[in-house]
């Protein structure tokens, strides 16, 4: 029987600096440190500012009925960010990365940003209409201001965890 895992079961495995850690993979659904992997997340932002956040479904196994990042999720093993993104773009929002209009916003890591869960890549996408989202992702959605996103937030609406720190680290001048 062999030790090694399909690739869609391993995540990377790295330290709070974004470094690979031994063999630079873990299995996603086996033992693992919850802060040191890999994710990418993106912001859908229209041309008057506001942000495009869905709720997740209440099926979800990590904060079910949460606000979240317009996209985001785990960058397999051994795939790159770029990669990662481009699939969850696909699989989330119905989204070819090849065609949007995307921005590249940065690289955080908990060693710069020690409230965030994992090292991550975020970007922006420009979009004025609503995505076609993956109905078992997500549930509804709302079209907020960084800063009626923050209040919303502050006043404890459900969020998945980095969602709060990433507005604060993004929209800080919006907020």
């Amino acid at each position: 029987m062999s030790t090694h895992q399909p690739a869609e079961d391993r995540i990377w495995h790295v330290d709070k600096d974004d470094i690979p850690v031994g063999d630079g993979w873990q299995i996603r659904n086996g033992e693992k440190n919850w802060q040191n992997f890999r994710v990418v997340n993106a912001f859908v932002r229209n041309t008057h500012g506001d942000i495009w956040i869905p709720r997740r479904g209440p099926h979800k196994r990590i904060f079910p009925d949460c606000l979240d990042t317009s996209m985001g999720g785990h960058v397999d093993w051994p795939e790159t960010y770029e990669q990662a993104f481009a699939r969850e773009l696909m699989e989330e929002l119905n989204l070819d990365a090849e065609r949007v209009s995307s921005t590249f916003l940065g690289h955080f890591t908990p060693r710069d940003y020690p409230t965030l869960s994992a090292s991550m890549k975020v970007w922006e996408i420009e979009m004025n209409e609503a995505p076609n989202y993956n109905p078992d992702d997500f549930t509804e959605f709302f079209w907020f201001s960084p800063a009626e996103l923050h209040r919303r937030l502050i006043a404890d609406d459900k969020a998945k965890g980095d969602l709060k720190a990433l507005v604060e680290i993004l929209y800080a001048p919006h907020l």
